[in-house]
């Protein structure tokens, strides 16, 4: 079975890129991702072109560079083979000094998120609660044990779907950002 991944997604009418060389053209892997940010009405697949372990000079493009370390000396190798002078897990000082320059824009996203943040907290204050526990702190609300409802032996019988659409239809009244429902057709 072969297919054109890329003509699918066309016939989809999504836009699609391709960075043919996209072991060493990292030029043409930002004009890619600049073009689909740019592209509004339609999602974007951005097909790159890579070779497996590029740079091992003897597991590159095989099956012995997917999922198995590369070794010691085939590690030192493949530096060597792509003129990295840097020993292992040795990161030169110009990486951090550009991960450090965009750290005042981060500085200011994240102050104008925060500025944004305390305006919804006092415009929706019930809603920003909510947020916060679900998205931040990661909480069932309290009592949604309580809402479940109880199961005892004489219950033997019923069926799982209907325990299911039971179990939903309590927890959504203490947790309204869930999401739920069943395969078959019950109302759930």
């Amino acid at each position: 079975f072969t297919e054109d991944v890329c003509k699918r997604y066309e016939a989809y009418g999504w836009q699609v890129l391709s960075v043919e060389d996209g072991n060493n053209d990292v030029d043409a892997i930002r004009k890619a991702i600049k073009e689909a940010k740019a592209c509004a009405d339609k999602p974007t697949l951005i097909r790159v072109k890579t070779v497996i372990g590029y740079g091992s000079p003897n597991k590159a493009d095989s099956h012995d560079a997917h999922g198995a370390p590369l070794g010691a000396e085939e590690a030192t190798a493949t530096r060597e083979n792509l003129g990295w002078k840097h020993g292992e897990f040795e990161v030169p000082s110009s990486v951090y000094d550009v991960f450090k320059a965009h750290a005042s824009e981060g500085a200011k996203t994240q102050e104008a998120w925060n500025k944004l943040w305390a305006e919804y907290q006092e415009k929706e204050p019930e809603l920003a609660k909510q947020f916060e526990r679900v998205a931040v702190a990661k909480k069932l609300p309290e009592g949604w044990v309580d809402a479940l409802p109880k199961a005892t032996p004489e219950d033997n019988g019923k069926a799982t779907r209907l325990w299911s659409q039971d179990c939903l239809n309590a927890i959504a009244n203490v947790c309204p950002e869930l999401v739920g429902g069943s395969a078959d057709l019950a109302p759930s």
